[in-house]
């Protein structure tokens, strides 16, 4: 406010115009984000009942094949390998060492598709972005507070709910890329 009372009106007129496109700019990118957020809660939805899926101990292709009856020679012949090559296949499966292109090699010398996704713990990517915007409006109000205490300038007394639930609407809403830090 104070900027126009010091400038003359086509100046004044000129930084607001620039100022309502850029709030207008930044309303359009917020709404984009918030579709695009929509958009791929909508693609993890299918995914949410498998949270709470045990793998198999000895692994998926191990458990398949077997439930096939489907023995490691003929598996590695269909995959153009030795027996022990696909033994070594499903051994590295159980630990953890195999790439998403050969789970798919082996899937389709199975007769069947990988399938492969991110579920988000708390149910949908809103959910993971509001608690982490929270936790993280918890952490800046939280410090805040206590450095004005120590001043004696506390603004909020002993009740900082309000202005970390506001906070924390904000950066949810604007889900600034400071948010993961």
């Amino acid at each position: 406010m104070f900027i126009i009372l010091f400038l003359n009106k086509r100046i004044c007129l000129n930084i607001l115009c620039k100022l309502n496109v850029f709030v207008y700019f930044c309303g359009v990118m917020r709404d984009k984000r918030r579709l695009i957020i929509e958009q791929m809660d909508a693609k993890l939805q299918p995914f949410a009942h498998l949270k709470n899926a045990i793998n198999p101990t000895r692994g998926w292709i191990h458990s398949i094949r077997t439930s096939l009856n489907m023995t490691l020679a003929q598996l590695g012949k269909r995959l153009s390998m030795t027996q022990q090559g696909a033994k070594k296949i499903e051994e590295r499966e159980t630990e953890g060492g195999i790439t998403i292109n050969t789970l798919k090699e082996v899937a389709a010398a199975m007769d069947m598709q990988l399938v492969y996704g991110f579920v988000p713990r708390d149910g949908s990517l809103d959910a993971l972005i509001n608690k982490r915007a929270k936790a993280l409006a918890t952490e800046i109000i939280a410090s805040t507070h206590h450095n004005m205490v120590l001043e004696n300038q506390a603004v909020y007394g002993n009740n900082l709910t309000d202005p970390i639930a506001k906070m924390a609407r904000n950066l949810a809403q604007e889900v600034p890329k400071g948010l993961w830090d």
